[in-house]
């Protein structure tokens, strides 16, 4: 039996940085071998659009085309005669080779199948490139992103940004908020309190944290401030990583009123003053209501020095009591279901 031989003082690290050369050389592989895939089917694309054009092929010959293909090449996946009309739908969607060779061949094909499902804007796809490339957006986040309708909300919120913060940094900002967000993944009373709402997005932090977008990181919510001896609390505190400063989120279940905001430019003059950092930038703070009146918001943060920025918010209505008893239960469905096939039997 071999002696166990001592294990150098600088081991340790050595070996943890000859594992993260080999993951960083992995994931150079794994996104190298993707683009070439994207681009490759992205070519048998444009061959496939230029031969209908000129030889007016139809379906049988696409179907055709696959059969032989996947002879030819049994190991390879993603020779199916639907696979080949996504890639000729993908060469049309995308004329432009360096657009492809630069920016979309460094998404997933799984994700350019989806954009190709999903819309039809090709500004509205590059957008979702750009950014599932930016923010390493899975295919189940980059269709979520979709379906709640990320391009449309985002940077419309009401802001005072421009007036607030210096060029760049307002620019970013502002792009970070949204309206409305979407908290669908609640289900609170109509008259539900701004407590219950809190509640609510603490126990929901991942899809909140995804709802509200990258770069955002929780602090605590019901945060304690005291001040001349008095109490208070801010309802949800963040930092962003990217803008590098502290985010003040206050919640209201009712229309936004001009007061909100003085109240949040005070908690915003007590983090800047108690919490931010010499490096920090100015931090930030956001009023998300149920409905909002632009007007109102606009001239509420006229003249406010701090940034705020004002956004409105929806939720999935809890049922009545009165709707939910007339409802059928998943188990009543299931009987029916149940008993129906058993009648056609």
């Amino acid at each position: 039996m071999t002696p166990s031989l001592p294990i150098p003082a600088d081991y340790g690290p050595f070996l943890e940085d000859l594992k993260e050369r080999i993951r960083s050389a992995q994931l150079k592989a794994a996104v190298a071998v993707n683009r070439e895939l994207v681009l490759l089917y992205w070519s048998i694309g444009r061959r496939i659009l230029a031969a209908q054009g000129a030889e007016g092929w139809g379906a049988k010959v696409i179907d055709r085309l696959g059969a032989d293909l996947r002879s030819a090449f049994p190991e390879m996946k993603g020779l199916s005669p639907r696979n080949l009309k996504y890639m000729r739908a993908f060469a049309e969607a995308w004329p432009d080779e360096p657009i492809v060779q630069q920016v979309v061949a460094q998404i997933p094909w799984g994700h350019n199948v989806r954009l190709l499902d999903q819309l039809s804007s090709p500004e509205q796809r590059l957008w979702y490139v750009r950014h599932a490339v930016e923010f390493g957006w899975s295919r189940n986040v980059l269709v979520h992103q979709i379906e709640s309708r990320l391009y449309e909300r985002q940077g419309k919120a009401i802001t005072n940004f421009e007036r607030a913060l210096p060029a760049p940094q307002s620019d970013l900002a502002h792009q970070l908020l949204k309206d409305p967000y979407n908290f669908e993944f609640l289900t609170l009373e109509q008259d539900a309190k701004e407590r219950a709402l809190e509640r609510g997005l603490v126990d929901h932090i991942r899809k909140f944290l995804l709802e509200l977008g990258a770069g955002f990181a929780f602090v605590g919510n019901q945060y304690h401030l005291e001040i001349d001896g008095e109490d208070f609390y801010i309802d949800l505190l963040f930092y962003h990583l990217k803008l590098r400063c502290y985010v003040v989120i206050e919640l209201k279940t009712g229309k936004f009123k001009p007061e909100y905001a003085g109240k949040l430019n005070f908690y915003l003059a007590v983090v800047d003053d108690l919490l931010r950092h010499p490096d920090d930038a100015p931090t930030i703070g956001l009023i998300l209501c149920k409905e909002k009146s632009q007007v109102a918001a606009e001239y509420s943060l006229r003249n406010m020095a701090a940034p705020i920025g004002v956004s409105a918010y929806k939720i999935t209505e809890a049922l009545p009591d009165t709707l939910k008893n007339s409802l059928p239960t998943i188990e009543q469905l299931e009987k029916e279901l149940s008993d129906a096939a058993g009648a056609e039997e």
